[in-house]
């Protein structure tokens, strides 16, 4: 288990770019689950509309069956909040967002989120080079096949996916790209040593591609620095980016948060067994995950 709050640029960028207000926002407050495949996405959404303890509003997004675009696929709920101790009543009718999605397609976020930290371009909304955000969408509709899932229309069928894919591998050096990122990120790798008592940990990634980690004992000693990190970012164009994270267990801090830390591992694999001339396969949960 492992949170964060939401960053002020996600909030600010959503309410510049929509007609959404502020206290209209459906996923201020959220929430995620990865499973490990599609049949254990469908069967956690059936359980959630059999029994639940909180309200789904009527309208459901589902990017699974219907694919945004660029290739992002998760299936996102919206609840509002019904307490079930006197403790809570505060948050009754407050909507959350939680977002269901299997681990491959969180392979492809955290790697668009990682070479988009790394390559310092906005991948994750559509702004960046052409070859990496046309190689997320063909890969996304990888990985929609293997998973027996739709596939976003005006994509190209397999055999001509795999043909572009190994050109831009061959243009851009994708692989390569990917498999440097986690060498080329610097981080203290005995981070769990040093903030082994601590659960609250802001993570700063700047732009020389260094991760510095900084524990704090409370919630509210973490959330003013970040806010002094976030006006620094906001008013003097620093170009970094912080979260303030709170996780369970620190010595599982990369695999939680992968983007951060450049993990591409699975992803990068992926795409460079497609590219060699197999085919990708569904994760499987297992000891070796597959």
């Amino acid at each position: 288990m492992a949170s964060r709050p939401k960053r002020m640029a996600s909030i600010c960028r959503k309410l510049r770019e929509s007609t959404t207000n502020l206290d209209t926002m459906n996923d201020i407050g959220g929430c995620r689950a990865i499973m490990p495949d599609i049949k254990s996405v469908r069967l956690l959404l059936a359980s959630m509309r059999d029994k639940f303890p909180h309200e789904i509003r009527s309208r459901e997004f589902n990017y699974i069956d219907e694919p945004k675009p660029d290739g992002y696929r998760s299936h996102h709920v919206v609840l509002q909040y019904r307490p079930r101790t006197a403790e809570t009543e505060d948050f009754e009718g407050r909507r959350i967002e939680l977002q269901v999605r299997t681990t491959l397609q969180h392979s492809w976020a955290t790697a668009v989120e990682a070479v988009g930290l790394f390559r310092r371009q906005d991948l994750k909304h559509g702004n960046g080079e052409q070859d990496w955000l046309r190689l997320f969408q063909l890969m996304s509709a990888e990985f929609a096949q293997v998973e027996q899932c739709p596939i976003h229309v005006g994509v190209p069928e397999h055999d001509d996916r795999v043909r572009e894919l190994r050109d831009i591998n061959s243009r851009i050096g994708a692989t390569s790209v990917l498999e440097d990122i986690p060498n080329l990120t610097l981080h203290s790798k005995n981070v769990a040593q040093s903030a082994r008592n601590f659960r609250h940990l802001l993570v700063e990634y700047s732009a020389d591609r260094n991760v510095a980690i900084q524990p704090f004992r409370t919630l509210m000693l973490g959330a003013r620095k970040l806010e002094d990190i976030e006006k620094k970012i906001a008013l003097r164009g620093v170009d970094s980016t912080a979260v303030l994270v709170e996780v369970d267990k620190v010595e599982r801090l990369v695999e939680i948060y992968p983007n951060y830390f450049g993990d591409v591992s699975l992803f990068a694999r992926i795409l460079k067994s497609i590219c060699s001339g197999k085919a990708a396969v569904e994760y499987k949960a297992s000891r070796t995950g597959w």
